[in-house]
């Protein structure tokens, strides 16, 4: 029978030989961490589940005040036009000069459905990390961060001409 010293020794020296290994990995510069050099599945893997779980736990309790809003979402439209486009398009907006190198890259806000309103708010207003995406909280208030994701719930079933018309002629 294996008693519990040898157990917790056996777990004590696997923690540490791969804290050792770790260590060793991001020391030897092994691991290209360019842009232009897509992450393995595995890495791609857990940073994704991280992304998720951390922002689906952080955004829970927000709550959203009326997204309907017409004024609101014409706001929204004119700080998307000025900050937004440029890496995650818009109706009518099909490319980007900046989109191309950016690793990972932006989803097509026109194209996603952004229902999740506490979600939007959350990766608005604190940005991800090592992701282009800024924490634009640092910059707008509450109720404009509220304008976009108004905004942005409305978008993928805009017309270009639509766009054009609530963004007031901003280009990215």
């Amino acid at each position: 029978m294996i008693s519990i010293a040898k157990v917790s020794i056996v777990s004590a020296a696997t923690l540490a030989a791969l804290v050792i290994g770790g260590v060793v990995f991001v020391g030897s510069g092994f691991y290209n961490i360019g842009a232009d050099d897509h992450h393995t599945k595995i890495v791609l893997a857990l940073i994704e589940q991280l992304r998720e779980r951390s922002i689906a736990v952080r955004a829970r309790a927000i709550d959203p005040p009326n997204l309907e809003d017409p004024m609101r979402i014409g706001a929204g439209a004119e700080h998307y036009a000025a900050l937004c486009v440029s890496c995650h398009l818009a109706p009518g907006v099909t490319k980007s000069d900046i989109r191309i190198g950016l690793y990972p890259h932006p989803p097509n806000l026109a194209q996603e459905d952004t229902r999740d309103p506490q979600r939007a708010f959350w990766t608005v207003k604190h940005g991800i990390k090592m992701s282009a995406m800024p924490a634009w909280g640092k910059t707008l208030d509450d109720a404009a961060i509220w304008d976009l994701v108004a905004f942005l719930r409305q978008m993928p079933a805009m017309t270009p001409e639509t766009y054009q018309q609530l963004s007031k002629g901003h280009s990215g």
